[in-house]
């Protein structure tokens, strides 16, 4: 007796695992992966940045102040003479490490009240909420600059108060996911054989909540990047001489008229920057929400 063909019709398949179906939809989106090679670039310029400068970042050179960009400076020279592409290259590393440090400080902080109020809610859940809906009164900029007001500033009053600002954000994104994932069943059967809440909270609820609150920390990334360029802007964060690209916007408006690109390059960085953050922020939300992956899915096919 002959042994049974192998069926390969879809029915019969075995389901590809989750991680490389995710992986393969962003990879079909090219503006997804036009971002993610952004992102790749500036983390680069992080990290080497001041090795692969042309110049040193404060060499000062009155002689060649405010000149426009030519073979020699690509992007000009600032009114001591620095060079505005050293200075825009090695500013990544500030922005970046500002957005990562505050953004993992809301993230660690917002996902822990967050997983707690929303699963064991009452009295725990009334206090977190009505904390952060104070917190939500304030503008984003306005308490920002409060806290920096308080503390003083520099790199660390700046990335902290930028983590406080944008921990609500995630508090409240967690604990709605929470409340949802709470009613499920395997959840109510694990609470029913005696589990403890940490281990549910551990294996049942977090992995299940990662979807949405990875998507809001690649765009709170955006957003805190652009919170550090207006307060150094304001002269309240990144302290001369250390470059960051809102500083160098701050320098840059007393020479509008006569010195355009002092302005234009660090302000290009910031958009290109949050433009990939957002751009790979709206890629994973394609295809970890269950409703816009079926659309990217049924749109390949």
């Amino acid at each position: 007796m002959s042994a049974p063909a192998l069926q390969t019709d879809a029915g019969t398949r075995p389901p590809k695992p989750r991680s490389r179906t995710v992986l393969a939809l962003l990879l079909r989106n090219k503006v997804t992966l036009a971002g993610c090679l952004v992102l790749v670039v500036l983390v680069v310029a992080a990290i080497g940045g001041r090795m692969l400068a042309p110049y040193g970042i404060n060499d000062v050179d009155m002689a060649k102040a405010l000149q426009p960009p030519s073979a020699g400076h690509w992007f000009g020279t600032d009114e001591l003479g620095r060079d505005v592409f050293s200075r825009v290259l090695v500013s990544a590393r500030v922005s970046l490490l500002v957005g990562a440090v505050s953004v993992g400080f809301a993230l660690a902080v917002g996902v822990t009240l967050g997983l707690l109020a929303g699963f064991y809610g009452r009295w725990l859940d009334t206090v977190v909420m009505r904390t952060v809906d104070v917190l939500f009164a304030f503008p984003v900029l306005l308490l920002a600059l409060a806290i920096v007001a308080v503390l003083g500033p520099g790199l660390g009053t700046a990335m902290l108060a930028i983590g406080i600002v944008y921990t609500p954000i995630f508090a409240r994104v967690t604990r709605a996911s929470t409340l949802a994932v709470r009613e499920e069943p395997f959840v109510r059967a694990s609470v029913s054989i005696g589990a403890g809440s940490g281990l549910i909270l551990r294996r049942h609820i977090l992995p299940n909540i990662t979807g949405p609150i990875i998507v809001q920390t690649s765009l709170s990334l955006a957003f805190a990047i652009l919170s550090e360029a207006a307060l150094s802007f304001l002269g309240v964060g990144i302290q001369p001489p250390d470059p960051s690209w809102g500083q160098m916007l701050y320098t840059a408006k007393d020479f509008m008229g006569d010195a355009w690109w002092l302005s234009v390059f660090p302000g290009a960085a910031i958009f290109v920057t949050v433009l990939a953050f957002n751009v790979v922020g709206d890629g994973l939300r394609d295809v970890l929400d269950p409703q816009h992956r079926s659309v990217v899915e049924a749109r390949g096919k």
